[in-house]
């Protein structure tokens, strides 16, 4: 007679049959820890079940492994695993299908969310029509020869450049000398000597003093023409 389902035994046989797998008392014991039940309760009702023939087991040394009896089971002919394989190539096929176009709607979600909304836009255009306005109104000036720049603002600026392109071009001659001096029958690499000290030359850093006391010269032809 078979268990009930509620009785230890009847819990056990269930799991066994639907893992229809080897297992051993802790494999069982492991599993059915919901249930509160004893590892030696859970032993016995294995041994039970394999001596009245419900479960099959087999002995490996102190083992004993127990697995569902497959007489129970319809067991398919080559034919029926034939179908049973191109209905889950089917289905497979469906699954990634539907993978896809999930991927797709949350892709077009993603993007969805990235763009601005009514508001928002209306909010930049306002923004844009603003700075517009005062591009326009800035190259109208322009246009008119009205002067964005008081003569004494652009005076002072010029004057100020020029005597710190002076200062430049006193301190480079300074420095020169003094390095002339120091380096004078040297026998050290003076570029080694150089990188030792920590210090650069305007030409390793990119920078022309001709080229910032140019625009000076350039400024003084384009007014007396």
């Amino acid at each position: 007679m078979a268990p009930k389902s509620e009785s230890i035994e009847g819990i056990v046989l269930n799991y066994v049959n639907e893992q229809n797998r080897p297992l051993n008392s802790q494999n069982v014991a492991d599993a059915l820890q919901k249930f509160k039940l004893k590892k030696t309760a859970i032993q016995k009702a294995l041994d039970s079940l394999s001596d009245s023939g419900q479960i099959s087991f087999k002995e490996y040394g102190k083992q004993k492994i127990y697995i569902a009896r497959q007489d129970q089971f319809n067991i398919l002919n080559s034919e029926e695993l034939d179908q049973m394989k191109k209905a889950n190539s089917k289905l497979q096929a469906e699954l990634e299908a539907q993978k896809k176009a999930i991927a797709e709607v949350e892709a077009e979600n993603r993007v969805l969310q990235s763009n601005l909304t009514l508001e928002e836009i209306r909010t930049k255009e306002s923004k844009l029509k603003v700075e517009v306005s005062l591009m326009e109104e800035k190259l109208e000036k322009l246009r008119t020869g009205i002067v964005l720049v008081k003569p004494e603002d652009k005076k002072a600026t010029e004057e100020a450049y020029r005597e710190k392109i002076n200062q430049w071009r006193k301190r480079k001659r300074i420095f020169k000398e003094l390095w002339d001096t120091l380096t004078d029958n040297s026998p050290k690499d003076l570029k080694e000597f150089k990188e030792e000290l920590g210090i650069e030359f305007d030409e390793d850093v990119g920078i022309s003093l001709q080229l910032y006391g140019d625009l000076m010269t350039s400024r003084k032809r384009k007014r007396t023409s």
